[in-house]
């Protein structure tokens, strides 16, 4: 079974996250929202779909990376992640929390031998269009 099939996101702690979305829009281009900015790409194995990798930056305070203390967060994007969540678990990961889904996809989190906290998310690409619309960057 095929596991990660790329980097869906990159969410990091900041003092401003309005000052740093504006910084990075003025002087990088970014195309931001509230959420941050999302870089569009083709899928190598099928040119006709997109998928988008999402960089945000999160307010110091946020409790979302715990329970790692790290100032980031991975997010890999993957096929099936309750298939993958099971394998996991078997293979003794520590896993955080259950899988939930939202309308844009399905996540879990899982803690890696360090205790970094990851991502994993099984993207639906189709319904992220429709709600991004054109707060993605192309």
């Amino acid at each position: 079974m095929k596991r990660v099939t790329g980097i869906g996101g990159i969410f990091f702690k900041c003092n401003d996250t309005g000052k740093v979305r504006d910084w990075y829009r003025k002087h990088l281009g970014f195309k931001t929202d509230n959420y941050g900015c999302n870089f569009m790409w083709k899928k190598a194995d099928n040119p006709e779909e997109n998928g988008f990798t999402l960089w945000s930056p999160l307010k110091n305070e946020t409790r979302y990376f715990e329970p790692s203390v790290k100032e980031f967060i991975i997010n890999f994007r993957v096929g099936n992640i309750g298939e993958l969540a099971k394998i996991l678990k078997t293979e003794g990961v520590s896993i955080v929390d259950e899988v939930e889904t939202f309308e844009y996809g399905k996540f879990v989190h899982i803690l890696d031998i360090e205790g970094n906290k990851i991502e994993l998310w099984e993207p639906n690409d189709e319904e992220y269009k429709k709600i991004a619309g054109d707060n993605i960057l192309s």
